[in-house]
């Protein structure tokens, strides 16, 4: 797993080899990348700044430029079998609607995020009383990208409301992934990154 992020390291195991990929909020194209290297997967990315845009193209990689949210209402049903949103969802405007448009489009969801329900989160708001900020939430409230901050509870009683179904849940501490059971509570207070797959109920 050296030099491949912890969500990334996750995913690549998720993903079956040969299957219909899209990146939404795809950066530089490292998980592409590694996922068509790894699964030769046939992969599509969006990403809305246009010097990771290049990187990617430079890569080989099929992305286009553009805000998720107006590009993703142009794909039809079931377009792919995973659309992932790796440390995306808590910088879109309306996670909730996102959420349903990629269930639409794609058969799974695999999603990572920050959990700010982490010990050191809580501690930070708790002793010093000021938003946090870790190796894992670097900047300050004003300087992030980072409009919807959650915890896994969080993350997942939005999942329990949408009555979508969670298949596969994992824990990410210290860029290592959390190799022991976990369940909701304790997720939610060591995790400092979670993995959900997620689909529709059949």
């Amino acid at each position: 797993m050296k030099n491949i992020r912890a969500d990334h390291y996750i995913i690549s195991k998720i993903v079956k080899n040969n299957s219909r990929i899209l990146d939404i909020g795809c950066a530089d194209g490292q998980l592409l990348y590694l996922l068509e290297k790894e699964k030769n997967v046939s992969g599509q990315g969006i990403e809305i700044k246009h010097d990771k845009v290049e990187t990617c193209l430079k890569k080989g990689l099929s992305v286009i430029e553009g805000d998720a949210n107006k590009e993703i209402i142009n794909y039809p049903k079931k377009s792919f079998d995973y659309v992932i949103l790796s440390q995306t969802l808590q910088t879109v405007e309306r996670p909730k609607w996102l959420l349903n448009e990629i269930l639409r489009i794609g058969k799974s969801a695999i999603i990572s995020f920050p959990n700010f329900g982490h010990w050191l989160c809580r501690a930070q708001i708790l002793f010093k009383g000021t938003m946090p900020v870790t190796s894992d939430l670097k900047l300050a409230w004003y300087d992030t990208q980072n409009i919807h901050l959650c915890t896994i509870r969080d993350f997942n009683n939005l999942i329990l409301e949408l009555n979508l179904q969670i298949n596969e849940k994992f824990g990410i501490n210290k860029k290592k992934v959390l190799s022991f059971p976990f369940n909701l509570f304790s997720l939610n207070i060591f995790a400092s990154h979670a993995v959900f797959v997620v689909s529709k109920k059949n």
